[in-house]
């Protein structure tokens, strides 16, 4: 099946996921003109009514660019739904999305087919985030046009499935869009994900340590300072499983080796998470995927697209010539 148009013709198969209070909108600019497709969580534009002079300051700019460079025009934005019914902001952020005619909405923790149809009326696509076979049929039966495959060592909430078997399973019944999210740090990690059969990769981690995004400099400074081992998996912070860096959670005086369970019950996302000891997920405990060695330094996100595309050619010509 042939992509939607919006992820068609992108610079590198890269859509930049959307990271809770990191991703705002000058990097969600960088991004796109830099071309692939930027992203942000609704529920990063505080008060609830700065998510429309977000959507609007976007578009602006980004027609603003593709009017000065008509031969390399901008990627398509996306912008995050969380559908969980804990987020009390759902039906308003929808409506803003459905009047800004928003390209690529990425749903996520739970799929409702009233929300794919508000954004099909207008001709906007559904991508939606799943962490294993079964909920991707789910997505797929309740009108998502595409799959994000959260896999193993992603960032943020994430599956333990192995990303070759999370996309084999799924590529078995499902031939339409589907991104692969899982330590894609580098460019031969994102020839990897296509290799495997997804269609793009869901970069993510390397994204916090650039001059855009919206992240203090001890969280940048940490993703390049750490590696996979650094990175501890736990549901205690939010009610679902998901990748923290380990320096921050022994910045918060908690135990990265002995932290408690909590269970799906725990989920909020009317305020972005509760807090645990006093330290609140994303703001106290950075998340981070397990690609991150590969980031070795600070710098604007252009170069980091600039890096990407680098390496994801090398990787394709190096394999042309086995």
């Amino acid at each position: 099946m042939a992509l939607p148009t919006a992820l068609q013709k992108l610079r590198i198969p890269a859509v930049a996921s959307p990271m809770f209070i990191v991703s705002n909108p000058e990097l969600v600019i960088a991004q796109c003109t830099s071309g692939i497709v930027g992203s942000f969580p609704s529920l990063n534009a505080r008060p609830q009514e700065q998510l429309g002079q977000w959507l609007d300051g976007i578009k602006e700019a980004l027609q603003k660019y593709d009017a000065a460079h008509p031969d390399r025009p901008s990627a398509p934005f996306a912008v995050n739904l969380i559908v969980h019914k804990s987020n009390e902001r759902l039906e308003e952020d929808l409506a803003d999305v459905v009047a800004h005619e928003v390209p690529i909405v990425i749903t996520s923790l739970g799929a409702r087919e009233d929300v794919n149809e508000a954004i099909h009326a207008y001709g906007g696509i559904v991508l939606h985030d799943v962490i294993n076979n079964r909920f991707a049929r789910k997505a797929i039966e309740k009108g998502a046009d595409g799959l994000i495959a959260v896999a193993a060592g992603a960032g943020g909430h994430a599956g333990t499935q192995s990303p070759f078997a999370l996309v084999r399973e799924i590529r078995e019944w499902f031939d339409g869009p589907l991104v692969l999210s899982g330590a894609i740090a580098h460019g031969s990690s994102l020839l990897a994900a296509v290799a495997s059969g997804a269609d793009l990769g869901y970069i993510g981690s390397a994204f916090i340590a650039t001059n855009e995004a919206n992240a203090v400099d001890e969280y940048k400074n940490m993703i390049v300072d750490s590696a996979a081992a650094d990175i501890v998996y736990s549901d205690l912070f939010t009610g679902v499983h998901g990748n923290y860096l380990r320096g921050s959670i022994e910045s918060s005086g908690l135990d990265p080796d002995n932290l408690d369970s909590s269970d799906p019950s725990a989920m909020n996302f009317g305020g972005g998470g509760d807090s645990v000891g006093g330290a609140k997920a994303w703001k106290d405990v950075w998340g981070s995927g397990q690609g991150i060695s590969s980031v070795k330094a600070v710098g604007p996100a252009s170069e980091l697209v600039d890096r990407l595309e680098g390496e994801y050619v090398e990787a394709r010509e190096r394999l042309a010539a086995l």
